[in-house]
């Protein structure tokens, strides 16, 4: 590895870390941004000839801190831009310059407010407390790296502009403002998990990046059981990335994969994450029943042996929560595996009307499974086609397209007719 390649690493590990310190000491997200980056110049330029400190992240905050200063110094209007640059704080011993704990906790606070855009808060976290750069932030969507530049900058303006200050929120504001911090790492997680666009289905270095996150709030905050019970998520559902595309990169359904394949380290990891968040709570939040409903998944040695009527009462307790159509349609396949395919085709029925479903290719999915082993052939087949013309990505509507196929060639063999029934 060469120096610079050794610097870069270096950066990604004490960006974050340094651009919170930073940030609670100036008052302003982007001046510390600029401060930060400013310091991994002077990195680049001195340590090939210096060498690596043995502390680097103590390096490289004394050196922004030394920068701020200079700014400070140069400008006319500094105390405007950066209010807490007083001349008190020039002489301040080094200790004084280390962080706090919750700089970290107090930076995805910030990057996650809600003054900001679901996709602001997504985009600055990850430039932010992920430490990616802008391209690496607009690669992982799939978007032109100016459209996430300008969504970055638009958010920061916007934290600027409605006087957000940096700092942890109130004991009262807590529950609300954490949600939202856990929404945009699952956020980030589900576009890694299953892509909302593009060429590939997985996409498994962003779903380790949240789960990099994920625990790095979980150190942060204890207390928290639904932290531990988003990190246990996340990690048993990235547990079966090896098995959830073929070679070809077409979906493998979860009856179908090599469950030896399994990564059992972080099967482990997410099921003591998940004991953390039972001792934590009672009852379970959102994403700890989630969380339940994967641990009941990756216990079972085999499909035939997973233990249906657990999930179901999970997902039944999940309804009463988040009355969500999603969470309702993925409770019918546990229906479907407990009390059989008419009732999971009766509890897919409100869905249909549900405008929230109308673009779910997952809807017509799983109602042409339940009508194919109903032997309603025909109409499973419509669902399938239906569901391959929503599909977000080229692999789901081949696996969609060719599920159809089978459809109609089980409806042909049976002799069943190809006229449409009655809508339901």
């Amino acid at each position: 590895m060469d120096l610079r390649t050794s610097v870069e690493a270096l950066w990604r590990i004490e960006a974050p870390q340094l651009i919170a310190t930073l940030a609670r000491r100036i008052g302003s997200l982007d001046i510390a941004e600029d401060l930060a980056s400013e310091a991994f110049v002077s990195a680049l330029e001195q340590w090939p000839a210096d060498g690596i400190p043995p502390k680097p992240g103590a390096w490289l905050m004394k050196t922004a801190w030394h920068k701020a200063i200079d700014r400070a110094r140069r400008e006319e209007t500094a105390r405007k831009k950066a209010p807490l640059l007083v001349a008190g704080h020039e002489g301040e011993p080094a200790d004084a310059l280390d962080p706090i704990p919750d700089d970290l906790l107090t930076m995805v606070f910030t990057t996650c407010h809600p003054v900001l855009s679901p996709e602001s808060r997504v985009a600055l976290t990850l430039r932010l407390f992920g430490g990616l750069t802008t391209d690496e932030v607009a690669r992982a969507f799939l978007v032109p790296p100016a459209t996430i530049g300008q969504r970055i900058s638009r958010a920061k303006r916007t934290l600027a502009e409605a006087r957000v200050p940096i700092e942890a929120p109130s004991a009262e504001e807590l529950p609300e403002r954490l949600r939202a911090v856990l929404d945009v790492l699952y956020a980030i997680f589900n576009e890694g998990y299953s892509a909302s666009s593009g060429t590939n289905l997985v996409r498994a270095d962003l779903a380790v990046e949240a789960m990099r996150m994920g625990r790095v709030l979980a150190g942060l905050s204890p207390t928290e059981p639904e932290v531990f019970g988003l990190v246990a998520l996340m990690e048993l559902q990235a547990s079966r990335f090896r098995t959830r595309v073929d070679a070809a990169g077409i979906p493998v359904r979860l009856e179908d994969q090599d469950r030896r394949l399994w990564d059992r380290t972080l099967i482990e990891h997410g099921l003591s994450m998940l004991d953390r968040a039972f001792d934590l709570a009672r009852p379970l939040g959102v994403f700890s029943l989630q969380a339940a409903i994967s641990a009941c998944h990756v216990r079972a040695v085999t499909f035939a042996v997973t233990d249906w009527v657990a999930i179901l009462a999970l997902y039944d307790a999940l309804t009463q929560v988040t009355r969500s159509p999603v969470v309702e349609l993925n409770r019918a396949v546990a229906v479907l595996h407990v009390d059989g395919p008419e009732a999971a085709l009766a509890t897919t029925r409100p869905l249909l009307a549900d405008r929230r479903m109308a673009g779910y290719h997952l809807l017509g999915a799983v109602r042409g499974d339940i009508l194919t082993r109903l032997g309603r052939h025909a109409e499973a087949a419509t669902e399938l086609e239906r569901a391959a013309e929503l599909a977000p990505t080229k692999q789901e509507r081949q696996l969609l397209l060719s599920r159809m196929a089978q459809a109609l060639a089980s409806r042909d063999a049976g002799g069943q007719s190809s006229r449409e029934p009655p809508a339901e």
